[in-house]
């Protein structure tokens, strides 16, 4: 693994996703070659995590924790989350709680924070290693994954990235800028593996976003699975690239 000025490599020792209607790395994978949809009535199970935490935990958040625990986290290396809008759902029951006058419940406001799921990890497992938690717009995976290699590169041996969100709830919906649905996928990261990949950027140069069909998250994931050579994305004021290294 190596950091420049614009580019940084890892490997990806091992990856875990869930979303509804996608039970299993077979099923991702087709997904991955278009073959397969999310959606459904599933629900994280986020089995690893003991149960009393487990019912303080938003949907989002049993998203986060069932990748984050099936990709080995919690057991003494750093993660990193990464969630472009967090809990808005919980946050906005706070929100309307308040414009009622009715008191806040510290245990859901706390919850409400984007840094739950780490918080979640870290009693579930008992765990005192490092984590942070991203949210950089549109931005935000790539701000990770850079995140992620800065903690390799600090000689951390590995590293766990976990990428989660679901769709803004309906007040939000008129602002929202690309389509969503609800997902959660992780990766191990080390300093060096079989499966290196590279990611580099520049200024975009007055260009603006593009609106491609699904959130950057998954695009990422899409670009990991399938296998493609490259992913090539605007987004934000920057221009992201996304290659096989090796």
């Amino acid at each position: 693994m190596t950091i420049s000025d614009n580019a940084v490599r890892f490997a990806v020792a091992g990856w875990a996703a869930w979303a509804p209607g996608l039970a299993d790395a077979a099923a991702w994978r087709r997904w991955a070659r278009g073959e397969a949809d999310i959606g459904g009535a599933d629900e994280p199970r986020a089995g690893a995590v003991p149960p009393l935490l487990r019912r303080r935990a938003s949907p989002l958040h049993r998203m986060a924790l069932e990748v984050a625990c099936a990709c080995g986290a919690g057991r003494g290396q750093p993660a990193v989350f990464c969630s472009r809008h967090g809990d808005l759902d919980g946050m906005l029951a706070l929100l309307h709680q308040l414009a009622a006058g009715e008191p806040l419940s510290p245990a859901s406001f706390g919850m409400s924070a984007q840094n739950a799921p780490a918080g979640l990890l870290s009693i579930a497992r008992a765990d005192r290693a490092p984590s942070t938690t991203i949210a950089g717009g549109e931005d935000g995976v790539a701000d990770a994954t850079i995140e992620a290699c800065g903690l390799l590169a600090d000689d951390a041996p590995e590293v766990v990235l976990i990428v989660h969100d679901v769709p803004l709830p309906t007040l939000y919906q008129p602002y929202a800028d690309e389509p969503e649905w609800p997902y959660a996928w992780a990766w191990r990261l080390h300093r060096s593996g079989n499966d290196l990949l590279r990611l580099s950027w520049e200024p975009a140069a007055g260009q603006t976003s593009e609106r491609p069909g699904e959130p950057m998250g998954l695009r990422v994931l899409r670009f990991f699975l399938a296998g493609a050579p490259e992913l090539v994305a605007l987004r934000g004021r920057r221009v992201w690239r996304w290659s096989r290294d090796g």
